[in-house]
């Protein structure tokens, strides 16, 4: 096979999303297949062009996100010919791999993280312009004829089908980790307090305004503990207001802010927590909340999207989505009084099999 992936971010960065689709790469190289990666240049010294084994990167220096959305197109058509099948993500890279491989006639399938629909306009931070804009990107990326979207779960999948994907046309394949890579630190310095952690990307639908917001309010009620937020500083005008309510409010002796750790460094700071918080609005899947699984954490949910899903082990999960309720929340974990269930696991292997066999089916019916 020759596959052209077309990827907002990919190696050397890192995520679950970089992390799914270098494996899948590696696991295509290892089989003889051949890959080609047209990406984002990352900044410094990382090479414009490289080749490991049969995957060829091509990255490319664009301003921003928008603008890969409006330029990427014209490498995608340059090279698409070459290739049999073209695979893409959500948001951004699905709109140049598409109009690529529709000029060249080539099957272009997409991997949705999230569907959001009108969420959108429940969200923070943004304007409501700003809202309508995504909204409406995002439903016209739904209706662009892909040759198959891919769910990274159920709740993704009957999400998509609801904005009007047609249900043939939707594969469903979990994400997954390494589990090797995220195993329990063994000796723990636990902090004399109760530690709760939030870790993950900085995004508007990650709930971080309830979870500041029930800060306050445990601080007001005299509660002894401390958040630790491991956020990176971009985007910036986010991570700034995010600043600027933790100084209004006088929140600095309980919330604690780190930002890009090494793996070994998260995993020991979320090994000391004595619980994880995700109070997302919504979930494609949640990599956070299945590597705290992992890390035998406790985790205070919000329950929406995928989070049912892929939350396991011990849990609380908030009967609204404010900042009361989850401050509720993050009280009955203090006093232990946790749900349990049986562990459930979602192994990368198994995420890329599944790819690989889709990509079989699809070339070879």
């Amino acid at each position: 096979m020759k596959i052209l992936f077309v990827l907002e971010s990919y190696y050397p960065n890192i995520g679950g999303v970089e992390t799914l689709f270098k494996s899948l790469a590696d696991a295509l190289s290892a089989r003889d297949h051949q890959v080609m990666v047209i990406t984002t240049h990352p900044g410094g010294k990382v090479k414009r062009r490289e080749v490991l084994g049969n995957v060829s990167i091509r990255r490319y220096n664009f301003i921003n996100r928008y603008f890969f959305t409006l330029f990427a197109f014209i490498p995608v058509l340059l090279n698409a010919g070459k290739y049999d099948l073209i695979q893409t993500t959500s948001y951004n890279a699905g709109v140049p791999a598409f109009l690529g491989g529709l000029m060249n006639r080539k099957k272009t399938i997409i991997t949705f993280h999230e569907y959001w629909n009108r969420l959108w306009f429940e969200l923070p931070y943004f304007s409501r312009f700003s809202l309508w804009l995504h909204y409406l990107f995002e439903k016209m990326l739904a209706i662009i004829p892909f040759y198959k979207f891919i769910a990274v779960s159920e709740s993704t999948r009957n999400n998509l089908i609801k904005g009007g994907v047609a249900a043939e046309k939707v594969e469903m394949i979990y994400n997954g980790i390494r589990y090797e890579e995220w195993q329990p630190v063994k000796k723990i310095e636990k902090a004399s307090i109760f530690q709760f952690v939030y870790f993950g990307r900085l995004g508007i639908s990650k709930g971080i305004n309830l979870l500041l917001d029930a800060v306050r309010i445990l601080k007001e009620q005299g509660t002894d503990f401390e958040l630790v937020l491991i956020i990176p500083p971009n985007p910036s005008d986010l991570y700034s207001l995010i600043l600027q309510f933790i100084e209004e409010q006088e929140l600095s002796n309980h919330v604690k802010i780190m930002g890009h750790l090494l793996k070994s460094e998260l995993i020991a700071v979320v090994g000391a927590a004595d619980a994880v918080v995700i109070p997302s609005y919504s979930e494609g899947f949640c990599y956070s909340a299945v590597e705290s699984v992992a890390l035998k954490k406790p985790i205070v949910s919000s329950g929406r999207g995928a989070l049912p899903e892929v939350v396991s082990g011990k849990y609380i999960v908030l009967e609204k989505l404010d900042a009361v309720e989850l401050s509720k929340a993050m009280q009955e974990a203090m006093r232990g009084n946790w749900k349990e269930k049986e562990t459930r696991y979602f192994h990368l292997d198994d995420t890329v099999a599944n790819y690989l066999d889709l990509y079989e089916k699809i070339l070879n019916p």
